[in-house]
């Protein structure tokens, strides 16, 4: 998912202790495979965590915001701690707080728990996930040794996806919704003990953390987001609404001030000079923020409205991880011969496609034509543009930023999620509002005495019950005008800002991005 380091700025290489190599590899594997496939492992059991802990659809939101916010926010801190305290301590530290922190996802008996525990768990895998990356150039010699375990890595970061919402499925239907946080646990205690054994510590080095930069910029965006989401309940003109914007808009202010008087900034303002990457990171911001609405969206759509289990859900959403891989695969082959502006223009008119399809969502809708259509074209956009958008991001840039540039993508994509996500929410609530109040005439005059007595008491149509899908299906595809917006802003940015043509990017990326 996320690669704050690369191979030009680590560590020399060494081998790793005796003949076991395979062990290293399979431990910083599993670790990269833990924290990619939470996002989706999640997303499945979300109409089940909503129901037991009572969460609203919007409010539900935060289950994964709180997530991305901590881990995107934090990254590039994570990514600097490992360098200056020891890249295998910091990881095994991480390692040990994700899975804390999942153990106590497990546990939660209301939803400040849940949410709190998520946060701590996006620390965690802030920590872990830069530093399993950079491990693999500490513990694999240069050359095609280390050619190999990147290979095996990128493969295990790209199906964490698909593996997410099988497993997802699998655990809520046969077990329970809390097993999506418990499987973490082993997982973290077997990481954290072979650490040690099978992978070697990196060299220290100078440096200072840039805590001042890595705080303002999280809590000014937990703020920007807590305040689209506010505003979704109690509007706009509500006053912690408008102190949550406005707090958010004086934090990133004085994160850019930090960061320009910093000397060693978190994020290197002047990589933003190069129009090409600015356009690129814009591109990642605007389409993560329609992908995160999908996942999270259409999990309640075919859970809520189509009846699906939580393992045919899953199942369900496994073509759009595989389009996404085939179509990245065949940009990696042709954008070398053809440059990235036509996977990257093509890719965001199928993303816009998609979303636009999405847009005709209603409760009569089938899975074929209202979701899986619709979500393969995403897909298979979204994979066309990834390679490019990833070889863009450190295209040009000094060996000892390349780690910053790459992170800086993975910190886009999960921040552009949570903002977008929140916005939709915003306009999923004030729809659903709006067609609530259009069918309360029919509900009363036809629903059951059972269903009206349910709707007196909550003031919510009873959940499966035709108004009640008519409700969210409605929200959800009124929602998803703001994902088309996101993805013509993309469009345009592909059109008229990127430049790069065949023979500007590098052959490899060194970069990497949740599918």
């Amino acid at each position: 998912m996320a690669i704050s380091d690369m191979l030009s700025k680590s560590a020399p290489p060494r081998a790793s202790r005796g003949q076991h190599k395979g062990i290293a590899l399979t431990v910083i594997a599993a670790t990269q495979l833990m924290v990619v496939l939470d996002a989706t492992i999640v997303n499945i059991a979300l109409p089940h965590i909503q129901d037991a802990l009572k969460f609203s659809t919007t409010n539900l939101s935060w289950v994964i915001n709180a997530y991305t916010l901590t881990f995107g926010g934090l990254l590039l801190l994570g990514g600097r701690a490992g360098d200056i305290l020891g890249r295998r301590r910091v990881f095994i530290a991480g390692v040990l707080l994700f899975g804390l922190a999942s153990l106590l996802g497990g546990f939660a008996e209301n939803g400040t728990m849940l949410l709190a525990s998520r946060a701590l768990q996006g620390i965690g895998g802030a920590i872990c996930s830069p530093t399993a990356f950079a491990l693999i150039a500490t513990n694999f010699e240069e050359g095609p040794e280390r050619n190999r375990a990147f290979g095996v890595f990128s493969a295990v970061a790209g199906s964490g996806a698909a593996i997410g919402l099988l497993a997802g499925g699998v655990l809520t239907e046969y077990l329970d919704w809390r097993w999506v946080f418990f499987v973490n646990v082993p997982i973290a205690i077997l990481i954290a003990v072979a650490a040690p054994m099978y992978i070697n510590e990196s060299e220290r080095r100078e440096g200072t953390f840039d805590l001042p930069g890595a705080l303002t910029s999280t809590l000014g965006l937990v703020s920007l987001v807590y305040g689209f989401i506010h505003a979704a309940s109690d509007g706009w003109s509500d006053t912690v609404t408008l102190v949550a914007f406005a707090a958010g808009a004086l934090l990133l202010a004085g994160f850019v001030v930090i960061e320009q008087r910093t000397a060693q900034p978190i994020t290197p303002l002047h990589l933003f000079r190069d129009r090409n990457r600015t356009g690129g990171l814009i591109m990642m911001l605007c389409l993560a923020a329609a992908m995160f609405g999908i996942f999270f969206y259409v999990t309640l759509f075919v859970q809520r409205v189509l009846g699906y289990s939580p393992l045919k859900a899953g199942v369900a959403f496994l073509p759009i991880s595989v389009a996404i891989i085939i179509a990245a695969q065949l940009a990696s082959v042709f954008q070398a011969r053809l440059g990235p502006k036509p996977f990257m223009a093509g890719g965001a008119v199928l993303v816009t496609a998609g979303l636009a399809w999405l847009t005709q969502t209603s409760a009569d809708s089938s899975y074929v034509a209202g979701v899986l259509g619709p979500t393969v074209t995403f897909g298979f956009g979204m994979g066309l543009i990834f390679v490019p958008v990833m070889l863009i991001a450190v295209a040009g840039v000094a060996d000892n930023e390349t780690g910053a540039a790459s992170g800086l993508l993975n910190s886009v994509q999960q921040i552009g999620g949570s903002l977008g996500l929140s916005i939709l929410t915003t306009v999923f609530a004030n729809a659903a509002v709006s067609e609530g109040k259009s069918q309360a005439a029919d509900f009363m005059q036809n629903a059951p005495a059972e269903a009206k007595a349910h709707f007196q008491q909550t003031g919510q149509f009873p959940p499966g019950s035709t108004w009640a899908n008519e409700v969210l299906a409605y929200g959800i595809s009124q929602a998803f005008i703001v994902g088309v917006v996101f993805a013509a802003v993309a469009l345009l940015v592909s059109i008229f800002v990127i430049k790069a043509k065949a023979g500007d990017l590098p052959t490899g990326s060194g970069a990497g991005v949740a599918l």
